[in-house]
């Protein structure tokens, strides 16, 4: 008979196998309605550019041409397939983008449609993380934001950039440097346009990617 971690590595194995057979039939689904969609209308709601058989859009600090219509999609120059999960992130872009122009305006996970129930959740696992990571030498977040193209907002309390995850999404991260009295905080902001773009979902994982990666830049010494 097994042992118990063999058991508990088999029921993790069977979950990621399930949530990927899950993902991928999403993805079919999406593409046959992004499918649907007229290329180059696509390409002005969604800001990528395109040249008659794909599409090229920046995704964080890469260039993703997509096959139109396969809609597979790949780093370039490399020509490396992009990650499922990345794909997916884009899908959803491509699929709910209707063109909104930046509303100029900072909202909190929690103000977004439909974010209200799930806000704790993902302040666990984005603001709360970057505010571990950054409470020792807060200023080293200039570098790491830096790194990923931010720009600093200077409207905003503490050290605050502003990114560009896709190019119609803005997300900022703010940190705001703790003292003896009060511990470190952090939170991942978006654009109030942000729901025109993608899911409440697709936006917590673009949140919670942009603190991964600030988390990934912090100096090991």
């Amino acid at each position: 008979m097994p042992g118990l971690t063999d058991q508990a590595g088999g029921v993790v194995e069977r979950a990621h196998q399930a949530w990927q057979e899950s993902m991928l039939r999403q993805m079919d689904e999406l593409r046959l309605v992004v499918q649907s969609f007229e290329p180059g209308v696509l390409a002005t709601r969604c800001g990528a550019v395109y040249a008659g058989s794909a599409f090229r859009l920046r995704y964080w600090l890469q260039s993703v041409e997509i096959a139109w219509p396969a809609l597979t999609m790949t780093i370039q120059p490399e020509d490396k397939p992009l990650s499922v999960f990345d794909s997916a992130v884009i899908l959803y872009y491509l699929r709910h983008a209707d063109g909104a122009p930046m509303a100029n305006r900072w909202l909190s996970y929690r103000e977004l449609p439909g974010g209200g129930f799930y806000h704790q959740a993902f302040q666990g696992y984005s603001g709360d993380l970057l505010a571990r990571t950054y409470s020792s030498r807060p200023d080293h977040l200039h570098q790491a934001a830096r790194k990923l193209d931010g720009w600093p907002l200077s409207g905003l309390p503490g050290i605050a950039y502003a990114f560009l995850p896709l190019p119609c999404i803005r997300l900022a991260a703010i940190l705001y440097p703790g003292d003896d009295e009060f511990p470190t905080t952090a939170r991942i902001l978006f654009d109030a346009a942000a729901s025109h773009y993608t899911t409440i979902d697709g936006l917590a994982l673009l949140g919670s990617g942009l603190a991964s990666r600030l988390i990934r830049l912090f100096p090991s010494s």
